[in-house]
């Protein structure tokens, strides 16, 4: 399997990764087929609730809040999960969680382990770590267990295995399965109903075998300790209830106060994402229980970045995202580059503002991030949370281009602008003087206006980044103000 994203910032930079993408036909039929369907269902699901408008509010509410008071959340769930019989883990990034993971494995005397889709195991590199310790991760999700046998990547949040086909699923099933377990059927379609029945009978032997489990949680609600994973195939629920030991690696950022705001965001993620009323497998834990469930439970929470992000003022606000992925359907780069291109677990415009916060932009393809949007706004209008995804993106933006001060590892740093950027910084200094000076910017306007016809169609030197993939503009006839001048008799000029 292809090491983890986050973390390993060797990926080229997004336009390179995207340019390469788009020349996919295959990739592009499958992503526009996906994204289509899903975005229509989730319309039609959110249209049925007449109060969408305030459960949305009251999410966002909810997520600011938690953030604001973080750190007596945290304590107060580390309590609750304490007097339930669990065991809380502290890690300040991905190496010292994938450490205690694979102590708490190694101290259970076994070497493989069960799976549920998390991205935070992903976002830490957890089965490569595993693997290292000579421990074998089996992910149990459909679509992950796809991406497994594929030695693929994710590309999506929602249906990380949303760039294969039902042939190219046919094709891994058949040539992979027998090297993970048991064998595909002799003769595989790529009729669903076939795929869904190898792939169950593939896991069953490995949800009864496995003595340990690993999940992810979507929530954890501090008033009671209780951790809750929402998912539709009912693999979940299989592993963490079957295995001895349950090890869950979840983000800081996934707590909420109490059971009643846990209530909202149970009609919003599903409506959001699956385009369901609501999840067939809702499984909530609340540490341990003599006779029902696994006797040993441990709670990683993982930092990874998150508490330099909460000190970003504008950027914080990515760390309300629930994982409903919304935001990668209808984005139309999304759709025509894909999720690989992204260089991320999170891909989409929810992964172009939280990889650069949780990884800084020190490297290529996280300084490019920030571009890989056309600033639409579409994923702000269908977020459940509300994140002002084109927001934080023009931050982050100035913060590539012009460097400044934030938060890496704890400290106040102050950061360098980006390599490349020195012509964008000089045209946006000549920008700010002319728009302060009126009479040069007139000036300026009707000289590009008389002299239009020998301009370019594209922009020489460092404007090739730009105007490489769009039609430059068209200068009118004559600037806005000489026309309003004109038209207007000069009586109500603007000023």
């Amino acid at each position: 399997m292809s090491a983890t994203f986050v973390g390993m910032p060797a990926f080229p930079a997004f336009p390179e990764a995207a340019r390469e993408a788009v020349r996919d036909a295959t990739l592009r039929g499958n992503l526009r087929h996906a994204t289509h369907t899903i975005r229509s269902k989730r319309a039609r699901a959110v249209g049925e609730l007449s109060d969408w408008a305030e459960l949305r509010e009251a999410g966002r509410r909810i997520k600011d809040h938690t953030l604001r008071h973080l750190d007596r959340y945290l304590v107060r769930l580390e309590e609750s999960v304490t007097a339930a019989g669990g065991t809380v883990h502290w890690a300040a990034d991905a190496e010292e969680a994938n450490r205690i993971v694979a102590g708490l494995v190694r101290a259970t005397g076994e070497s493989e382990v069960v799976k549920v889709k998390s991205m935070a195991t992903q976002e830490i590199g957890l089965n490569e770590a595993l693997e290292a310790e000579g421990i074998r991760a089996y992910e149990t999700d459909l679509a992950e267990l796809i991406v497994q046998l594929g030695k693929d990547r994710p590309s999506h949040i929602l249906v990380p295995a949303i760039h294969r086909n039902r042939g190219e699923i046919r094709d891994i099933f058949a040539s992979e399965m027998g090297e993970w377990g048991r064998p595909a059927p002799e003769g595989l379609t790529d009729t669903p109903a076939e795929l869904a029945e190898a792939a169950r009978l593939h896991l069953r032997e490995k949800f009864l075998r496995a003595k340990v489990g690993v999940s992810g949680a979507n929530f954890m609600v501090a008033e009671t300790g209780t951790l809750v994973v929402v998912e539709s195939e009912g693999n979940g629920r299989m592993c963490l209830t079957l295995p001895e030991t349950l090890i869950s690696v979840v983000g800081i950022e996934k707590v909420v106060p109490t059971w009643r705001d846990l209530e909202v965001f149970l009609q919003t993620l599903p409506r959001s994402s699956t385009a369901e009323r609501m999840n067939p497998y809702t499984s909530t834990w609340t540490g341990t229980t003599d006779g029902d469930g696994p006797d040993t439970f441990h709670l990683v929470l993982l930092d990874n970045g998150r508490t330099d992000t909460l000190a970003d003022t504008v950027g914080r606000q990515a760390l309300r995202c629930i994982r409903c992925s919304a935001c990668l359907n209808v984005c139309p780069v999304y759709e025509r580059a894909g999720g690989h291109a992204y260089g991320s677990v999170y891909p989409g415009p929810i992964g172009a503002i939280l990889s650069p916060q949780l990884r800084g932009t020190a490297s290529e393809i996280d300084a490019s991030l920030p571009y890989a949007s056309s600033l639409c706004g579409a994923c702000y209008d269908v977020c459940p949370v509300a994140i002002d995804i084109p927001e934080v993106l023009v931050h982050l933006r100035e913060r590539v281009v012009e460097g400044g001060p934030a938060v890496r590892e704890g400290n106040r740093v102050v950061l360098k602008p980006a390599r490349g950027h020195a012509a964008e910084r000089a045209a946006m200094r000549a920008a700010r003087w002319a728009f302060a000076h009126p009479g040069a910017l007139r000036t300026g306007q009707r000289l590009a206006s008389r002299t239009r016809r020998l301009h370019p169609r594209t922009l020489p030197g460092p404007g090739r980044a730009w105007s490489g993939s769009r039609d430059l503009p068209a200068v009118p006839a004559e600037p806005f103000r000489d026309w309003w001048q004109r038209t207007r008799g000069g009586k109500d000029e603007v000023k």
